[in-house]
């Protein structure tokens, strides 16, 4: 089971990991973000949500993928970024950048992918250009037979890079790592772990180096609902040698699966935020409100739905 559940987290944790990288490894290939990664349930056309420094919206398609996001910091000034999809895969990402309500066409870009499956072997393409026709960057993405990430060659005007992914069982734990230069970036751990209280656990464990040694780490654990359930980050002591925690988060739910409480634990200090919600069907449905308390701050939301296609039944014509 953690094997299936191994190979299920790479293609969510493999790339989006090359995120924490230094500056030359910090393109990614495309997620796809549905309505799942923003609490959304049911046929969801768009979701208005005001928060403390603006508003963002998020629009999706039939099927629940999101094509469009805007995020709003004031009437002239707001991003808006656009998903297309080719085959159930993004074929384009678009970053349109607006400022005093002009369109700045030098900080725009698009990632343009490209997707070749000959033979037993996937590669994916990416080439990263601005409004301007400014050539920035060119990465390509390897995947074994599998469909597990293995390598990723960056081109530009730098020069070459190659970055080489390596995978490792022991004893039930799965190890992927970074390699830039013949120098270790990045390791990502999975493990499992059974609980009498809620049954099987499953830790990742992220640590980043810096010129090949230990730098910082994060530790996040799901349960068997593939909800996180703990958090904790560190940092290494290179006189001790070993790493340690700076921040350790718990997270509860409640009987649908919502956030209601986040517990944090900083050296000897520790805090605790709980989540009200209101709902738009009574006690169940998509929340539109999220209260934070003891901040006493909020989140609200405005869907809108797709209108349900009823089916009209005729009816039989007596004999």
């Amino acid at each position: 089971m953690v094997k299936n559940y191994f190979f299920n987290r790479l293609r969510v944790l493999v790339v989006p990991v090359l995120l924490c990288f230094t500056i030359t490894l910090q393109a990614q290939s495309a997620k796809i973000f549905t309505l799942s990664d923003f609490d959304l349930t049911g046929p969801v056309k768009s979701c208005m949500v005001t928060t403390t420094y603006g508003k963002e919206e998020f629009n999706f398609n039939k099927e629940g993928l999101l094509t469009k996001h805007i995020t709003r910091f004031s009437e002239s000034d707001y991003d808006i970024t656009y998903y297309k999809f080719s085959n159930g895969e993004i074929s384009e990402k678009r970053v349109e950048n607006y400022r005093d309500g002009v369109f700045d066409r030098q900080t725009s870009i698009a990632n343009i992918y490209v997707v070749d499956t000959t033979g037993n072997r996937r590669k994916v393409t990416e080439k990263i250009v601005s409004y301007s026709k400014e050539f920035l960057d060119q990465y390509e993405y390897f995947y074994n037979e599998d469909g597990v990430l293995e390598a990723i060659k960056r081109n530009n005007n730098n020069g070459i890079e190659n970055t080489t992914v390596s995978y490792k069982d022991v004893d039930g734990e799965y190890t992927t790592s970074y390699i830039l230069n013949d120098e270790i970036q990045k390791s990502l751990r999975i493990s499992q772990r059974k609980t009498k209280a809620s049954g099987m656990h499953f830790i990742a464990l992220e640590k980043e180096y810096f010129e090949g040694k230990p730098f910082k780490a994060v530790e996040k654990i799901h349960d068997n609902k593939d909800r996180l359930i703990s958090e904790q980050q560190f940092n290494y002591d290179i006189v001790a040698k070993t790493f340690k925690s700076t921040l350790k988060i718990n997270f509860f739910y409640n009987d649908l699966g919502m956030l209601i409480k986040k517990q944090m634990k900083e050296g000897s200090n520790i805090s605790v935020k709980e989540y009200i919600y209101q709902y738009d069907n009574g006690e169940k449905g998509n929340w539109i409100k999220q209260i934070i308390t003891p901040d006493n701050t909020y989140i609200t939301r405005k869907i809108k739905y797709y209108t349900p296609i009823v089916e009209e039944v005729k009816a039989e014509e007596p004999k």
